[in-house]
């Protein structure tokens, strides 16, 4: 991994084998961003994804494996119990240009990931809430 600064704004080039949100979390960890946005694009071999049931209020997760283009990807970044929390969606394209979306929670970078961070000055918290069962920001 490899980024760098634009006043409040970060461009990070995630490298092959590296995990997109671990990567992610170090450097907000590093540059200690505690409220901000996050887009990017680039190409990974796993991701793990998953939908929200609201009825059950858990998250169903899917594996995928092999060689996906990350056709969008976005979130937010702000804080739980002090830490670093990372809400992120991302879309993927197989080579069928069939597309899969959901919540990422995990994936892997097949050759590079291209990412713009948006430092929001200030900190955003997340509490859970228990009618919903997520994470929501506290305001």
């Amino acid at each position: 991994m490899n980024f760098k600064r634009f006043g409040e704004k970060y461009v990070i080039r995630i490298d092959k084998e590296e995990k997109i949100v671990e990567t992610l979390t170090k450097i907000c960890v590093v540059n200690e961003i505690y409220a901000g946005m996050i887009s990017r694009i680039g190409a990974v071999s796993k991701a793990k994804i998953g939908l929200f049931n609201s009825e059950e209020k858990r998250y169903f997760s899917t594996e995928l494996l092999g060689d996906y283009e990350i056709t969008s990807l976005n979130g937010n970044i702000s804080t739980m119990n002090g830490e670093i929390y990372l809400h992120l969606h991302i879309n993927l394209a197989d080579e069928e240009h069939k597309t899969f979306g959901g919540h990422l929670n995990e994936a892997v970078v097949s050759a590079t990931c291209e990412v713009i961070i948006e430092k929001i000055e200030g900190s955003i918290e997340r509490e859970f809430d228990e009618e919903t069962g997520l994470n929501l920001l506290k305001f």
